[in-house]
This record gives structure tokens, sequence and C-alpha cells, in this order.
């Protein structure tokens, strides 16, 4: 960007239609909010500023966007738009947090997370001396949504919203995205002359538009050549369509990348996971944000990787297993029926089938170290915090207690587990 670039995201609407207590910004898609999804988009744009207007539930969106996006812009502004009055009037709240600020202006939505990075890119691009650059579309549905107004020879004039519209209006089928590139200087005074002059009373940002057209500016726009990028999340039926349309998306990526996806339509995989070529995902496998699994893995069937997971090269997490902040070495493996969590397993150790690490003691969460070679046997329960050394071994059944360290090559069995002999050989001293 050769202007510098301030961001303002529009995230204050009360969400009635989604019937749920979560404000609509913070509403799930694939292991990020619907407003940190829309946000991201941004981040390859390197805007110099970012401010995010809210309102409703103002306190918990704001902590928790400051939680999703730490790290991935220098700085964010919440403003609080008081009471909502069209989104001219979010705008004018978005400005004041700009003050001193020269440049492009983006404007985007906090329920719209499907827009992409490079399409804003050639918004702001567009722009040139422009006082404003506009995003259109051809939607299959356009009901519900503002026209675009064009003159005679073609020229982008102004935005008519459906429900201002005249009958011959209402027949375009070339709509307003509602994603704008603002000149800042020429935006300041447009917002200050905006009046409520509409049925609803409110302060509409396309009149900005006309502002600008009866000071006989030409206004360039840009088709969006996927018209669900601007597809708003307006109920929980919204988010389900976004949310397969998104996971498509990081499905493609993986798939582009060298990993076996078995069967896209039964595998679901968030944002922010690594996975490394010639990895087979088997399927029904969820796969949450944060996991990394390397190369030559294989998951699933019907397996459960939760955030913090990793898998190293080689590593193998079957039928009916669950992970949570789990640590396979390369080349261990966990085939069957099996929870790991708070675990670090080393490199070639076996987890038996039906094993559990019961992590949690009702306050607090222990974790469980099994080494290097380290065979597991099936059923076994290890109570953390508990470790078992490398190349040990657990007899089927046994039940670890918590603060039991196993030593390296020792096997141990029954209900408490207590040491029975050394593997390879040679009897050792049952100890009660």
């Amino acid at each position: 960007m050769s202007r510098p670039l301030a961001v303002i995201c529009l995230a204050a609407g009360l969400g009635k239609r989604t019937r749920v207590s979560t404000p609509k910004v913070l509403l799930p898609l694939c292991g990020r909010s619907l407003a940190g999804t829309a946000l991201r988009a941004v981040r390859e744009l390197e805007p110099a500023r970012v401010v995010v207007v809210l309102h409703h539930q103002m306190e918990r969106v704001q902590a928790a966007l400051q939680k999703e996006l730490e790290g991935v812009f220098a700085r964010v502004d919440y403003v609080d738009q008081g009471a909502p009055r069209g989104t001219g009037h979010a705008v004018q709240v978005g400005m004041q947090a700009l003050a001193g600020f020269v440049g492009d202006v983006l404007v985007i939505y906090g329920d719209c997370p499907l827009m992409t990075g490079e399409t804003l890119r050639e918004l702001c691009e567009l722009r040139g001396d422009a006082p404003c650059s506009a995003l259109t579309a051809y939607p299959e549905d356009i009901n519900g949504l503002g026209r675009i107004l064009r003159d005679d020879q073609g020229r982008f004039v102004g935005i008519r919203e459906q429900r201002d519209c005249s009958p011959e209006e209402l027949a375009i089928d070339e709509v307003n995205c509602g994603f704008y590139c603002f000149d800042s200087e020429a935006l300041r005074p447009a917002l200050a002359r905006l009046q409520p002059n509409n049925a609803q009373g409110e302060y509409y940002l396309t009149d900005c538009i006309a502002d600008f057209v009866a000071g006989g500016a030409e206004l360039p726009t840009l088709e969006a050549l996927d018209a669900t990028e601007a597809q708003g999340v307006n109920s929980l039926a919204d988010l389900a369509m976004a949310q397969a349309i998104m996971q498509e998306r990081i499905l493609l990526q993986h798939l582009d990348n060298g990993v076996l996806i078995v069967d896209p339509g039964a595998t679901w995989i968030d944002h922010d996971v690594e996975i490394g070529a010639d990895t087979v995902i088997q399927p029904a496998t969820v796969i949450g944000k944060g996991c990394r699994i390397g190369r030559g893995c294989e998951v699933g069937p019907f397996a459960h990787l939760r955030q913090g997971t990793v898998l190293e090269d080689g590593a193998a997490l079957g039928n009916f297993v669950e992970a949570k902040k789990a640590h396979l070495g390369a080349g261990a493996k966990a085939k069957h029926l099996t929870y790991l969590g708070d675990a670090t397993v080393g490199a070639k150790a076996n987890i038996g089938c039906g094993t559990i690490t019961a992590n949690y003691d009702g306050v607090h969460k222990h974790p469980t170290q099994i080494g290097a070679g380290a065979f597991i046997g099936s059923g076994t329960v290890l109570c953390a915090p508990a470790t078992v050394g490398a190349g040990a071994m657990t007899a089927a059944g046994a039940v670890v207690k918590p603060g039991t360290s196993i030593p390296d090559g020792e096997l141990w069995l029954g209900v408490p587990a207590r040491f029975l002999r050394r593997r390879g050989g040679g009897e050792g001293k049952q100890e009660a």
C-alpha cells in the first residue's frame, strides 16, 4: 500500500435474529470469532490504525477481541458508538478516533467474515485520486440489499437502500456490498454533512456517495468476483452457510499443501492448524485451532485433536482418540479408544487401546509424561501427575496412582500398579 491505511470495523450491532446470548460478532467460525476473522483479512494490508466500533455488550466483545487479536496488530482502538443511528453515525464515531490521520480509510464489518485481504487490497488500490471506491456484486439473492445506481453512461452515481427503492430500482441486480475505501480528507466533511433524511431516521454512509457525486467526482467500483465474500451473518442459518464456505477454503489449502484428506465432506479443520505433507486425515476427524501435525502422520477416523496438540513426523492418532494439549513424538502411536490430555508421549511410544490420562482432579489439570519407546497396555489409567520412563511398560488394566514415577525399562501391573520386573527378563521384587 502506497498510502497510510486505517481500518474501521463496524461491530456494534445487537444481532437479534441469532436468538442467542452471545454477541453476534463473537459467534464462532472455524476456531475464530466472526469479528476476529473479518479483522484478520486486513492484516496483510498492514494498516497503520485499526478502530473497532462497538456498543452491544461492549466490554465482553472488547475483552474477547483483545485476547483473540493479541500479536495480530500493533494497536487496536475500541470505541463505543452509543445508541446506534446507522452506518454513517458509526463511521463518524470511528473517525473521531482517527483524528489527525491522513490516508485511506477502509470500512469493513464484524459480521462479514468471508471477505479476503486480496479483494480489500484491490479495492484500496482502485481508489486512486477519487474520494471513494466501492465494492459491488451480482449475488443470486439480492433481497434486502442496497442497489447500485448508474447513469446512462454506466457511471456509478449512488446507492439506494432497498426499503427506499422505487419499483424500477428494485429490479437492479447489481448490489452494494458495503465495503468502501475512502480518502480521509474527503470523508470527514462528507460525514459532517450527513442528514437522517430517510424512513428510519438514520445516518446512511451511502449518502456520502451522493455527496461526492454531487460535487462532480467520478467514483470507481470493484465487482467482487465471488459474491459470497461480502455475505453477512445475521442468523444462525447464515452462520452455518459461512462455516461451510470457510471450511472449504481451509480444506483446499491443506490439500494444496500435500495433505491427503480422504473425505473432505466429513472432516473439520479449524483456522491456525499446521499439517505437513504426506499426512493422511481419515474421515470424521475434527482438528481444532492451534494444532500442529508433522509430515507422514495419520489421524482418524473419528479422532478429535483439541487446541495445543502436536504430532511430530510419523505419529498416529486413530479411531476414537481424543487429544488435548498432547505432544506425541516422532512415530508415537495411539490407535484406538484413547484420551490423552496434558500428556507428553516420547518417540515411538505405543499407547494401547482404552488408555486414559486422568489429568483432572476436580480442581486442577496435571501432566503425564510417557517416555520414548514406552508401551502402555490396553485399558491403562494414568492418574496425573504421573511419569512412565523410556522403554517402560504397563500391563493391561493397570491403574497408575497420582504422583507415581515408573523408572525406565520397568514393567508395572495391577490396581494400583506396582513393579513386577524389568522388561526383557529378570524377576523383581513386587512392591505393595
